[in-house]
């Protein structure tokens, strides 16, 4: 396996391989597995050194342009353990493929994704005893490129890290797949239309900070994103796509610029499009959304993403006012999304769109 791959393995010793945690209390992104992919890109040479390698910490320069220009861009992906103990991951080579336009949009070189993909699946055959049974628990794979080049001006990096991580996961949030509150933000913004909303770049996350921790301490579990110029049109959920079901229709904000295109929003796009639920992409204001909460068209709403896979909304704060979906409870179709997509990426359903992929 190895040898046709172009990859150097350095494998640790069985004395340092460390103890598995708990599949009760994962939690998210705080376990990392023994070993990670990595990479390296030069304009000399290209991309090179590709190695499956004990999980380490790097020696960076305080001038490493990461730090001072932000060119960091990564993606959330996940392996799954399916009966008869198969390993699966959903939709891999899109996840690369968004990878590579987060690299165009900040001009840093794209990946092989070949070779990336088959880098990923030895590295996931090595670390396949950190990949959890427990129900609803996976191994969260963080894929993520960095600008090295030790330099102090603004410019693209002339050298980056590619580096994969493995993370064995439980539910991302606390409450499972049970509704949750989201907070309304008019007073920040995310994301622009002509900036790099639509980019999985870390300089998006680090702008949302202010609003989480106001959203968090008010009680509310994550941040509905208005657009930035006029602060009325639903863009996205803090790390996620959204949906509403008004009066029957399914309707999601456009892609334009600001909003991250989800695989996770695509799925459900598709899979409703099979079972002919009508989803339209268009702008929808707050005020829309307010209207229908009060008149009771509003039948439920969603977000969608790689992390928490479907979240029932159950409630909404806007002005200070509060406003229940559903009577706080999970949508019908949330449901039929969740263990629809859920059922496709543990193996446990016939895919008809070729998402899932068996990796051993």
């Amino acid at each position: 396996m190895w040898q046709d791959l172009e990859v150097t393995l350095k494998k640790l010793d069985k004395k340092q391989l460390k103890q598995k945690p708990d599949q009760g209390n994962l939690g998210f992104g705080v376990h990392f597995t023994d070993h990670m992919f990595l990479m390296k890109w030069n304009r000399e040479q290209g991309w090179h050194d590709a190695e499956i390698c004990p999980f380490q910490d790097f020696n960076i320069s305080p001038a490493a342009m990461v730090f001072h220009y932000g060119q960091a861009i990564f993606e959330g992906m996940k392996a799954y353990r399916g009966k008869d103990e198969q390993i699966f991951l959903f939709r891999p080579k899109d996840n690369f493929e968004r990878m590579n336009s987060s690299a165009v949009r900040m001009c840093m070189p794209r990946l092989p994704v070949e070779k990336v993909f088959k880098g990923l699946k030895a590295l996931l055959y090595l670390e396949r005893e950190w990949i959890p049974s427990a129900p609803g628990a996976t191994l969260y794979i963080r894929p993520t490129m960095v600008a090295m080049e030790p330099m102090l001006g603004l410019k693209p990096s002339g050298s980056y890290y590619f580096f994969i991580i493995l993370s064995p996961v439980g539910a991302y949030y606390a409450e499972g797949f049970n509704p949750t509150k989201i907070y309304v933000s008019d007073k920040y913004a995310r994301a622009v239309k002509g900036g790099v909303g639509e980019a999985k770049t870390a300089g998006n996350y680090a702008a949302s900070l202010m609003a989480s921790e106001e959203a968090r301490n008010a009680g509310y579990t994550q941040v509905l994103w208005l657009d930035a110029c006029e602060h009325k049109y639903i863009e996205e959920v803090g790390t996620s796509n959204i949906f509403f079901r008004i009066n029957g229709e399914l309707i999601t904000p456009p892609l334009g610029g600001s909003i991250l295109p989800g695989l996770s929003r695509d799925s459900v796009i598709k899979l409703a499009g099979q079972w002919g639920i009508p989803v339209v992409e268009r702008r929808l204001t707050i005020d829309e959304v307010i209207a229908a909460s009060r008149d009771n068209s509003l039948q439920e709403a969603f977000a969608t993403g790689t992390a928490a896979v479907i979240s029932p909304v159950g409630e909404l704060s806007y002005k200070s006012e509060t406003y229940l979906i559903n009577e706080g409870k999970t949508g019908e179709l949330a449901r039929k999304f969740y263990d629809e997509l859920q059922k496709i990426q543990f193996g446990e359903k016939e895919d008809s769109f070729n998402w899932s992929v068996r990796v051993c």
